[in-house]
């Protein structure tokens, strides 16, 4: 059986490969010119519009890859690249992040679910890593604050799964969206479509890492509970 920490290791080794890959196909798609020459704050405001979602903003952020919804304020927020961007890659995530906007719409209930958790997740965060510091030194005393930041951790990693039906499902709901709307051609589509994946798969590796981190976290408590 392979052990947490080498898992770790692999995980790590993947993330950093589909990091790699989704730079470079955000890149690549990038150079392609959406035909129909919408820039992604057009798509996202099209979007949005034809869903009848009219309460929520279209915003321009800093920084690269950047781009997410805000259920609390509700605004689109794209990075430059993709809000001023007139290319498949700023077509697919502008559409992308409205999928959020249209799922907080709808009540989507795993998107509920996250929203619920970032409070408790936002605290918990704030001491867990010092948390499970000091149940790992003070581990031959007593197992208790490793307990509790195993416990909190697993929050964490809680929190990295139930993202994952809400970023495929955006993308599901962005990519028939644009098809059925021809905001892109046939072969635009399957450019679209490989960028979104790209995409989600760096949140499967994020989720797979969580784990990694919380079984071994988790095999370092069983075996301190062993040795009393």
């Amino acid at each position: 059986m392979i052990s947490p920490w080498l898992l770790m290791i692999l995980i790590f080794g993947v993330s950093a490969f589909v990091s790699w890959r989704l730079k470079s196909k955000f890149n690549e798609y990038s150079q392609i010119a959406l035909s129909n020459g919408l820039s992604g704050a057009e798509v996202a405001q099209h979007m949005l519009n034809e869903n009848g979602i009219y309460d929520v903003r279209v915003l321009s952020t800093e920084g690269m890859l950047t781009d997410h919804y805000n259920p609390q304020d509700k605004t689109v927020n794209l990075s430059s690249d993709v809000y001023y961007g007139r290319s498949v890659a700023a077509a697919a995530v502008a559409a992308h992040e409205c999928g959020h906007a249209v799922q907080h719409q709808k009540a989507y209930a795993p998107l509920k679910l996250r929203s619920a958790l970032v409070p408790a997740l936002s605290v918990a965060s704030q001491y867990m890593q010092w948390i499970i510091l000091a149940g790992i030194f003070l581990l031959n005393t007593t197992p208790i604050p490793l307990a509790i930041g195993v416990g909190l951790f697993a929050l964490t990693t809680l929190f990295s799964f139930i993202t994952l039906p809400v970023e495929f499902d955006a993308s599901r709901r962005a990519l028939a969206w644009i098809q059925s709307h021809n905001v892109v051609t046939e072969r635009e589509y399957g450019f679209a479509k490989d960028a979104l994946w790209w995409a989600a798969m760096t949140y499967v590796v994020a989720a797979l890492g969580s784990l990694a981190t919380l079984l071994y976290y988790a095999s370092l408590l069983s075996g301190g509970r062993r040795s009393d």
